[in-house]
């Protein structure tokens, strides 16, 4: 690592090691950079501080990647800036958004690998613009990107449907993961999933559909 000042500061609620929950990568072995919500006990971290215990950990146990996750990631677009600066990645990083600062995507494409927007089918619809704005830029930066759909049980065929059709629009290149809420139905492939993802691939080819996996396996 390149010693530097200790930097931007971000509050995290953890660099915890886990399995992905959802979308492309679901089931890897990651260790988590998760960002702190209001409600959750953070610490403070330093840039250089984060630098350092990444590069400790990423050598004390193999994992596939690392997930930048939790709130507002890339709220957060600077200070991730800083960390690898300093810590130069030895693993792909994923950063897992909510999509809303398709802006910041250009601030730290020279580190990451691969973005991921997820959404649960109930944002507005300015929110799930701004979506598809972050995934054109992940594209435009050469980065691979998925979108990972998260429907609850208020979200309709067609809501999901339109945010596909939006997807393709944004980038015919967004790898697309639907996740069903768990149920008896889905022992077997149900016909309402059968014909959703019909409709899906009709739209846009790269469509799949995956449980994930519940807490406290299943990390994001």
């Amino acid at each position: 690592m390149t010693a530097r000042v200790a930097g931007p500061t971000a509050a995290l609620a953890g660099v915890p090691f886990g399995v992905q929950a959802q979308g492309v990568w679901l089931g890897r072995p990651q260790l988590f950079v998760r960002f702190a919500a209001e409600a959750e006990t953070a610490t403070m971290y330093t840039s250089h501080a984060l630098a350092h215990e990444l590069d400790r950990l990423t050598k004390r146990a193999p994992v596939h990647s690392v997930c930048c996750g939790g709130r507002d990631t890339l709220g957060n677009a600077e200070f991730l800036d800083a960390v690898f600066d300093e810590w130069e990645p030895t693993v792909p990083v994923m950063v897992d958004t909510d999509g809303q600062r398709p802006d910041a995507v250009d601030a730290v494409r020279k580190h990451v690998t691969f973005f991921q927007v997820t959404l649960d089918c109930g944002e507005s619809t300015a929110a799930v613009e701004r979506a598809m704005e972050t995934l054109a830029a992940a594209a435009r930066a050469g980065r691979e990107h998925s979108l990972a759909l998260c429907p609850g049980d208020d979200a309709s065929d067609v809501q999901i449907l339109r945010i596909v059709e939006q997807a393709h629009a944004a980038s015919a290149g967004t790898m697309i993961v639907v996740h069903p809420l768990p149920g008896p139905d889905l022992r077997m492939l149900d016909r309402r999933w059968a014909a959703l993802m019909e409709g899906a691939m009709a739209l846009h080819r790269d469509v799949r559909l995956a449980l994930r996996l519940p807490p406290p396996v299943g990390m994001r």
